[in-house]
């Protein structure tokens, strides 16, 4: 079964394990709405579907055709995520009148592992870094033509809402469940849906308002950026250009979700160091992705201001 981040730390009964988990998931709609599922081992290998099945009337006496869906054979490795806090005792011992020094050096940290998933979440690549795991955008790859993605043109556009209908329509079955994008793309649309006087805007479960097109959430990555290059309507680069993208997601299993080893994400209190008057934490994630359907990620390149 896949939970998310969130329903997974009412499980905990570790309360700074629960406090680090709040703060990742706080600010961050992707590890809001992502499901993680725990496997056993460093990898798992699963098929991918690239085609489905197809079927035809028939005649009596008619030969049969067979049809069957296409696959591919994937295996996505959990990589180790996390970082050490130190907090020095003597600071520790002379500011806690003032603050919580430790509580505050470990939210810290947990924000560095939410952005470090952010970042690699989209533009990770083990051909760069092999310590890391394949993003969406290589999952998508821009560079190459195919039916989940949609561009603005051969050097890029201004964004339009016909665009952002095509990109939605790449999802199937049914509608994304989020929709990731630049801080500039999310103003764009916000733009045009004002234009329109159709913004439409909801409470999710945290508390948090949020802005919807055609029902489907929009979501910002700090990450994301809007220095992409298009070539003849291919990305050719992520530098040097002017363009960004906006990624469609549909999560769950059977679509797009992440990968753990078990126990998830977890806090280590290593104690004192021998090197120094600190004492120190440590949190780590054993985690991946995994994209079952190839259509459950698409994207819209060439987005420009």
């Amino acid at each position: 079964m896949a939970l998310t981040l969130a329903e997974a730390a009412k499980l905990s009964n570790d309360v700074l394990l629960k406090g680090v988990i709040e703060t990742i998931v706080k600010e961050s709609p992707i590890l809001q709405k992502l499901p993680f599922v725990e496997i056993t081992g460093n990898a798992l290998t699963y098929n991918r579907e690239n085609a489905m099945a197809s079927a035809a009337f028939y005649d009596v006496g008619d030969t049969w055709a067979e049809s069957t869906p296409t696959f591919t054979q994937v295996t996505a490795s959990l990589k180790i995520l996390g970082g050490d806090a130190d907090v020095d005792n003597y600071v520790r011992a002379t500011r806690q009148n003032v603050q919580d020094i430790e509580a505050s050096v470990i939210e810290l940290k947990a924000k560095a592992v939410r952005h470090k998933f952010e970042d690699n979440f989209v533009y990770g690549d083990t051909a760069v870094d092999s310590k890391s795991w394949d993003g969406i955008r290589k999952l998508v790859d821009p560079s190459q033509a195919g039916s989940h993605v949609v561009t603005m043109g051969g050097a890029g556009a201004t964004l339009t809402l016909a665009k952002l209908d095509e990109l939605v329509d790449v999802i199937k079955p049914g509608k994304p469940d989020l929709l990731l994008m630049s801080r500039r793309s999310r103003r764009k649309i916000t733009s045009l849906m004002r234009a329109l006087s159709s913004m439409e805007v909801r409470q999710n479960e945290f508390g948090e308002f949020v802005e919807l097109y055609n029902g489907i959430p929009l979501a910002v990555n700090d990450w994301i950026l809007d220095t992409h290059t298009l070539v003849a309507g291919y990305e050719t680069a992520t530098t040097g250009g002017a363009s960004s993208a906006i990624y469609a997601l549909k999560f769950g299993e059977g679509n797009l979700v992440g990968i753990q080893g078990p126990g998830g994400l977890t806090v280590e209190r290593l104690g004192s160091l021998e090197t120094k008057d600190a004492t120190r934490t440590r949190i780590k994630w054993y985690c991946s992705l995994a994209l079952f359907n190839a259509l459950s990620v698409g994207a819209l390149i060439g987005v420009q201001d």
